[in-house]
């Protein structure tokens, strides 16, 4: 009984990360697929690129929700939340929600990149940690204006952070940590790849185009 309960909640956390906020309402809302503009991306940075703040602005703090809330199913569990037990099963549920964002069944398995699904999964496990990568890619954001290498290098930096700031020795955070930033790179390859040719699209920090 113990085991289907966790596959239940591992599966709801795919299926909830797999909600794409950028698709619906683009399409509700703008009869717009925000997939088919900009960077091509099911993500927060594409909608305010393509459809403005007032579209941009919810699909990231959903996005963001989405991993919160996948987390936070843990607690449906028996599983004592004392125990390394509970907070494996956190990192299972993350890892979940964030190939759903990525791969959505409701939306052909064309997702976002995850980074605003990642900082709600991180936020929720592990708050100090994410304050310090939060400040590496603010740090990068404010030097080069790019959201893709600034959630990058964030992601990078997210295991080391862990290990040589928060002194972490858990191997199971270790290796989660480590998939984050390598999903997080193989996710940005084409801005990768624009980056080297210089054809990256910068964000504006002081003005965000609204679109009505």
């Amino acid at each position: 009984m113990a085991t289907l309960i966790i596959v239940l909640l591992i599966l709801g956390a795919y299926l909830l990360g797999s909600i794409p906020t950028a698709v619906w309402i683009g399409k509700a809302f703008y009869n717009i697929d925000v997939r088919e503009f900009g960077s091509g991306n099911a993500g927060a940075t594409n909608t305010f690129r393509v459809l403005g703040k007032k579209a941009g602005f919810p699909v990231l703090i959903i996005d963001i929700l989405k991993g919160s809330l996948a987390v936070a199913l843990a607690f449906l569990s028996s599983i004592p939340f004392e125990r390394p037990d509970f907070v494996d099963l956190q990192l299972g549920l993350g890892v979940a929600v964030l190939l759903g964002h990525i791969f959505p069944v409701f939306a052909g398995f064309r997702g976002g990149k995850g980074v605003a699904t990642i900082l709600g999964v991180v936020l929720c496990i592990l708050p100090l940690t994410c304050c310090v990568a939060l400040l590496v890619f603010f740090t990068v954001l404010l030097a080069t204006r790019y959201v893709s290498l600034s959630s990058m290098m964030a992601g990078i930096a997210f295991p080391f952070i862990l290990h040589f700031i928060m002194h972490n020795e858990d191997v199971v955070l270790t290796i989660f940590s480590i998939t984050v930033a390598i999903l997080l790179v193989l996710t940005h390859r084409k801005n990768i790849s624009r980056l080297f040719k210089n054809q990256e699209s910068k964000i504006n920090l002081f003005q965000i185009q609204n679109k009505s």
